[in-house]
C-alpha cells in the first residue's frame, strides 16, 4: 500500500492538533448519521404502528358488552338508511327500514337519487323517497335529506342520469360552472324542484348537498366537483327554502397515508371539510378509523389511525370554527359502525367478525367522536351510525351483537334523559 492511498501514513504526517480534529470531525460525521437515522426510525414508527396485518375473519369476543359508553349529551343519535344497500343484502328495503324506525334514536338521514328520481328525460319520480319520509315522519323520527344530486351517500356515490351528461365527466379534471354549464343548470334546476317538493314536510330538519362534495369517488373517478359548482348547488337550496339549515359533509381521515393522500389531491381548493367550513354553517363529518387497504379473504393489511395526533388537530380546527360563530353546528355524519374491508360489500361471515369493525368498534368509534367533542367543551349535533343495513343482516344470520351495541348506547343515551 502507497503512502499516498494508505490513511495511516497521511495521518502520521499530519501533527496532532489535525490528527485531533479530524478525528472528531469524523465523529461528529458518524454521530450525525446515526442521530439522522434514528431520527428518521423515530419518524416512520408512529407511521408503521398505522399499519396492521391481521386476520380478516375472527370470533366475536362479546366485548361490547361491557365496554363502557360515553353519554350522548345533547347530540341527536340516528343512522342513516341506504335502500341499494339493503337490496344488495337481499333485504326488503320497506321491511328494512320499518323495523331500524322501530329503535328509540332521533334522526334518519335519507337521500334522493338523482338517477332514480329522473330516470328518463320529462319524469320526476320521487315515490321512493316518499314513503321512506311518511315511514320516519309517523316514526316521530327527524330527518335529514341528502339532496345529491351529482354524489350521494351509498355505493356508488355518482347518480346522475344518463341523459344529463352528453360524455363521462373527464377523469382527472376539476368539474366547474364554466366547464359543465349544463350540468350545473341541470343540477341546480333539479335541488329547487326537489326542496319545493319536500320543504313543507315537518320532519325534514335540514338539506344536505352532494356527499363528500369536491373529494374525488374514491380510486373509482378521479374528477373532482370544484368549490364553485357546488356553492352555485348550496345558493340554489337556500334560495329555495332559506329556513332550514344546509349541510355539507367530509370524510377526516384518521390515519397518516389517508390524510397525506386526501391533502394531495384536494390541495388546489382544499378537501371536502374546508369547503364545507367556507360555504355553509352545517358541517358534518365522516368518520372511520379503521378500513382494509387489500386483502385475500384470510388475511388483510389494514390503517388504524385511531387517536393519531394529525386527526385530533383536524377535529380541533373544525370545533373552534363551529364555536367562533353562534349558528354554527358540526354533527357527526357518519360514525363507522360495519366493516370496510377490500371488496364493495361488507362481508358477512357466519360466526365471525370482520377485523375492521366488530361490534364493540361500533361503540369505540362513538366513544372517540364524543370525547373530541367533549375536549372543546360541546356536543355534536348529531351523530349517525354508517351501517344499520348490515347490522339487520347480522342479526338474520343469528347475530343480533351489532344491534345490541346500538341499544346499549341508545339506552345510556335515554339515561341522559334525552
Amino acid at each position: 500500500m502507497s503512502s499516498a492511498t494508505s490513511p495511516f501514513k497521511i495521518v502520521r504526517q499530519d501533527d496532532d492538533d489535525a490528527v485531533a480534529g479530524r478525528q472528531d470531525g469524523r465523529m461528529s460525521s458518524a454521530k450525525g448519521k446515526a442521530l439522522g437515522a434514528l431520527g428518521a426510525a423515530g419518524a416512520l414508527l408512529p407511521l408503521a404502528s398505522e399499519f396492521r396485518v391481521a386476520r380478516s375473519q375472527r370470533r366475536g369476543t362479546g366485548r361490547w358488552r361491557q365496554a363502557p359508553v360515553e353519554p350522548g349529551g345533547r347530540a341527536l343519535l340516528g343512522i342513516s338508511f341506504r335502500p341499494r344497500q339493503a337490496e344488495a343484502f337481499g333485504l326488503d328495503p320497506r321491511d328494512s327500514l320499518k323495523a331500524l324506525l322501530g329503535y328509540p334514536f332521533a334522526v334518519a338521514r335519507l337521500s334522493a337519487y338523482w338517477n332514480r328520481v329522473e330516470p328518463a328525460p320529462g319524469r320526476f319520480d320521487t315515490s321512493e323517497l316518499d314513503w321512506q319520509v311518511d315511514a320516519a315522519e309517523r316514526s316521530g323520527k327527524q330527518v335529514i335529506v341528502c339532496l345529491g344530486p351529482v354524489k350521494s351517500f351509498g355505493y356508488p356515490e355518482y347518480f346522475v342520469p344518463g341523459h344529463r351528461l352528453a360524455a363521462p365527466l373527464p377523469e382527472g379534471s376539476l368539474i366547474q360552472p364554466a366547464t359543465h354549464p349544463a350540468l350545473l343548470a341541470a343540477s341546480t334546476a333539479y335541488l329547487r324542484r326537489l326542496v319545493e317538493h319536500y320543504k313543507d314536510r315537518p320532519a325534514i330538519v335540514a338539506w344536505q348537498v352532494e356527499h363528500e362534495a369536491v373529494d374525488p369517488l374514491g380510486v373509482e373517478h378521479s374528477w373532482r366537483l370544484s368549490a364553485g359548482f357546488v356553492g352555485e348547488e348550496v345558493a340554489a337550496v337556500r334560495a329555495a327554502d332559506p329556513s332550514r339549515p344546509v349541510m355539507l359533509n367530509g370524510f377526516l381521515p384518521a390515519s397518516t397515508p389517508v390524510r397525506a393522500m386526501q391533502w394531495w389531491r384536494s390541495r388546489d381548493q382544499g378537501d371536502s371539510l374546508a369547503v364545507a367550513q367556507r360555504l355553509t354553517d352545517t358541517v358534518g363529518i365522516d368518520f372511520y378509523p379503521r378500513h382494509a387497504i387489500v386483502g385475500n379473504g384470510r388475511l388483510g393489511l389494514y390503517l388504524d389511525g385511531s387517536g393519531r395526533p394529525g386527526q385530533r388537530r383536524r377535529w380541533t380546527a373544525i370545533l373552534r370554527w363551529a364555536a367562533a360563530l353562534p349558528g354554527r353546528r358540526v354533527l357527526v355524519a357518519e360514525g363507522q359502525a360495519e366493516p370496510w374491508e377490500a371488496v364493495t360489500t361488507p362481508p358477512d361471515p357466519r360466526g365471525r367478525v370482520m377485523y375492521s369493525c366488530p361490534p364493540e368498534q361500533l361503540i369505540s368509534t362513538y366513544n372517540h367522536c364524543m370525547r373530541e367533542f367533549r375536549r372543546a367543551g360541546t356536543d355534536p349535533w348529531a351523530y349517525l351510525f354508517w351501517g344499520a343495513e348490515y347490522w339487520l343482516l347480522r342479526q338474520q344470520h343469528a347475530d343480533p351483537s351489532y344491534l345490541q351495541a346500538f341499544t346499549r348506547i341508545l339506552d345510556r343515551a335515554g339515561q341522559d334523559g334525552r
